[in-house]
């Protein structure tokens, strides 16, 4: 007869307590979470928006015998296991694949992030002068609080396509030789009906204007001299004039690199971290990929932060065509049909950020079921608004598959909710994928002041997943 379990072994056999990644690694793993840290570190200085991180994954992809989609159509290359394929839409999103050992039409494994983050953008006519100072008009991108971005050094990153056709990028601010560029703020001591107001009410979107000099044109002659003078440097720089702007995507971001955080360096702190974190960390596995099974799929999608709307989001018909390109290439018959097969017997990762529980603001969340900074990869059954609405809920048998994947692999998870029930809540693009039959569970990391112009996140859980999203598509 099985001795009967008593106190300390039998809570040890019943209960869970999810464990600390740096408690559970030995130090050949520190050392290899460290060096993981400081290669996401780089990648996020050289991705501040959805467009430099769609060029920084084309360079890396390329350097690891990624060909582009077009390229293998143009020249007729054969498609056979192990091919590794990227396609680019419009340099906003792009989806890397590893052709698998099994016919597409039973399904791939994806991971699916976003590469876009909350920001700021200038207006169609965004300069003006006022009081002889220079300006330019903006409209917030995405869930931001727009007390934030007041009294911060920021940086200018974008394109402009020029009348003669010339497409010009430009980046200012990021340089420490550059200047930047700022939102002023009231002083506290004439600030006492801006601080009555509510935090959302204290400063306006109409406010956030972007302050970009003070020195006049030296013309007696002519009106607006500051803003002239702003034309003048731009125009001797980059050959821009003001019609330019109506062709331009300039997008207004934090100044400065990453950071470690901590006097123990255990933490990133950085602009963008949702999602690009998950972004870094699958492009990461998914390189490290070959030839597996099933064809694996890294998709980095646009306009997550807005809505997935749009010809670059993960509402377009970008992924289903693309893959119906690969289908094309791959089966000798193509049809429909086997389009929808392959991508109703797919399974997926929704690689996205999850608020980490806040000592700082515990009233907002369920201490019970949040996620915590330093215990893994996150996996989030379900999303939404209050009672789930807009949320894709993953089911029990899923969530089982994922769980086995990664407890197989020594990979260090937890699950987390964002939030308590009526205080809030969020998307993903996992609903989405979801609508076509896949298997979808939301998977991604944990990070502190998310949505902020500095997130920080655990560099014990952007290692983890990386080994998560590694182990599912190896699986």
């Amino acid at each position: 007869m099985n001795k009967k379990l008593r106190g300390k072994e039998l809570k040890e056999k019943l209960t869970h307590t999810w464990p600390n990644v740096w408690e559970n690694t030995d130090d050949t793993q520190k050392d290899m979470i460290f060096g993981l840290g400081d290669e996401y570190k780089s990648f996020l200085d050289k991705s501040k928006t959805e467009r430099e991180a769609v060029s920084e994954i084309i360079k890396i992809a390329e350097e690891n015998g990624y060909i582009s989609l077009e390229t293998i159509i143009n020249k007729n290359i054969k498609v056979v296991p192990g091919t590794k394929i990227y396609a680019n839409n419009k340099g906003k999103s792009i989806a890397l694949f590893v052709i698998g050992k099994e016919s597409l039409e039973k399904g791939m494994h994806i991971v699916g992030s976003h590469v876009d983050a909350p920001r700021i953008d200038l207006k169609q006519f965004p300069l003006y002068e006022d009081s002889n100072l220079a300006f330019l008009k903006t409209h917030y991108y995405g869930g931001i609080k727009k007390y934030q971005w007041v009294t911060l050094p920021l940086a200018l990153h974008g394109v402009v396509i020029k009348s003669n056709g010339e497409k010009e990028y430009i980046v200012i601010g990021e340089d420490e030789k550059d200047p930047v560029f700022f939102i002023t703020d009231l002083l506290p001591h004439l600030a006492k009906d801006q601080m009555s107001k509510k935090l959302d009410e204290a400063i306006v979107g109409e406010g956030l204007n972007i302050l970009i000099g003070s020195i006049p044109y030296n013309d007696d002659e002519i009106s607006e001299k500051v803003k002239l003078n702003i034309l003048n440097v731009l125009y001797e720089k980059y050959g821009i004039v003001e019609e330019d702007f109506t062709t331009a995507e300039f997008e207004i971001v934090p100044a400065g690199k990453a950071r470690d955080v901590g006097i123990d360096r255990s933490m990133i702190g950085g602009y963008g971290q949702d999602d690009r974190v998950c972004v870094f960390t699958s492009l990461k596995a998914i390189l490290e990929t070959e030839c597996p099974n099933k064809t694996a799929v890294g998709l980095f999608m646009d306009k997550e932060e807005v809505g997935s709307l749009g010809n670059t989001g993960m509402e377009s018909k970008f992924f289903e065509n693309v893959v119906s390109e690969l289908i094309n290439l791959t089966e000798e018959n193509y049809s429909e049909l086997i389009v929808k097969r392959s991508l109703a017997n797919s399974k997926v990762l929704s690689a996205d950020t999850v608020g980490a529980f806040d000592p700082n603001y515990p009233d907002v969340l369920d201490k019970r079921n949040s996620p915590f900074l330093g215990k893994g990869i996150c996996l989030v059954k379900y999303t939404g608004v209050k009672g789930k609405s807009s949320s894709n809920d993953a089911n029990s048998e899923y969530i089982s598959y994922i769980r086995d994947i990664f407890n197989k692999n020594n990979v260090i998870w937890q699950m987390g909710e964002l939030g308590k029930v009526d205080q809030g809540g969020g998307g993903t693009i996992a609903y989405i994928l979801a609508n076509y039959g896949m298997e979808v569970v939301d998977c991604g990391v944990a990070l502190l002041s998310v949505h902020g112009p500095f997130e920080i996140s655990s560099k014990a859980d952007v290692y983890m997943a990386y080994e998560g999203y590694k182990a599912f598509y190896k699986s």
